[in-house]
């Protein structure tokens, strides 16, 4: 019997994207799909899974925007970053070709990512719950004229061939755990960085003065977004993440001043920066 704290949580079939960055980053622990992004944060907050291979965010379509919305209450706290290189590829059954394909099956963001190949070809684009699932059910059906966009290893699980290689892109995945575990202040080089969430207080220049923060004390932001709450187009909250150690003077001193601007604000995670990161620097 696999042992929780050996397991690793992931949304979507296997086969899936995240299941690749899974194997990925931790070879040795067993992947658990999960039909929803909510029942992967389950598993963790259960304790079924000690950690999420949660997506954030692709270097071509952007940020996951479900993530945003859940991360923050969901009681889990980010503990690494992984980077994986993701492969798009056209698979169809045995019988399929380029010029027998009609219709292409994938997750939405997978869909975006190839728009110009599907709008070229002429298929027509019909939504998935995720990629996999999309490879399995070209499987079931077994129809050339029917292809979907997934990974190598969704054609290899589902018995499909690969009509088509994809572009490459990379998605950010973050790693969740239900304790947060800060690491220690980087040395030689390293990079430590911390995400948190906040909203500003009603006053003018609010935004702005909390920036500046950041700006006087000399912390690198890198990650700034935007995003309302509850369909408040009033509330608008702020996913965040900085280069810099919570315990640095000068995080502590840029934290000091975005606390009084501030209306809300909550850490999600500190964490190492991934070798991805370090090498585009």
């Amino acid at each position: 019997m696999t042992s929780a704290k050996n397991t690793i949580a992931f949304q979507g079939e296997p086969g899936a994207y995240s299941h690749l960055a899974c194997k990925a980053a931790y070879p040795k622990m067993t992947p658990l799909p999960c039909q929803t992004f909510e029942a992967a944060f389950a598993a963790v907050s259960s304790a079924k899974a000690a950690l999420g291979m949660i997506p954030i965010e692709n270097s071509v379509a952007g940020r996951v925007a479900d993530i945003h919305h859940l991360m923050p209450d969901s009681g889990l706290f980010i503990v690494a970053e992984h980077f994986q290189p993701v492969r798009h590829c056209l698979l169809g059954p045995r019988g399929a070709t380029l010029k027998s394909v009609r219709t292409v099956h994938s997750h939405v963001q997978a869909l975006d990512q190839n728009r110009a190949l599907i709008r070229q070809l002429g298929w027509k684009s019909v939504v998935e719950a995720d990629t996999a699932g999309a490879a399995r059910l070209i499987a079931e059906r077994n129809d050339p004229s029917q292809a979907a966009i997934a990974s190598e290893l969704a054609a290899e699980l589902n018995g499909l061939k690969i009509l088509r290689p994809g572009a490459q892109t990379v998605t950010r995945f973050l790693l969740l755990a239900k304790k947060m575990r800060k690491p220690v202040m980087p040395k030689n080089g390293g990079i430590v960085l911390t995400t948190f969430v906040f909203t500003v207080r009603n006053v003018p220049a609010a935004l702005y003065k909390v920036l500046g923060g950041f700006a006087t004390n000399n912390v690198n932001l890198v990650k700034l977004e935007s995003y309302m709450l509850g369909g408040n187009f009033a509330a608008t909250q702020f996913y965040t993440d900085i280069e810099g150690h919570p315990d640095d003077p000068s995080v502590q001193h840029a934290f000091d001043e975005l606390a009084f601007f501030t209306a809300t604000m909550k850490v999600l995670g500190v964490y190492e920066a991934h070798p991805f990161r370090l090498a585009q620097r």
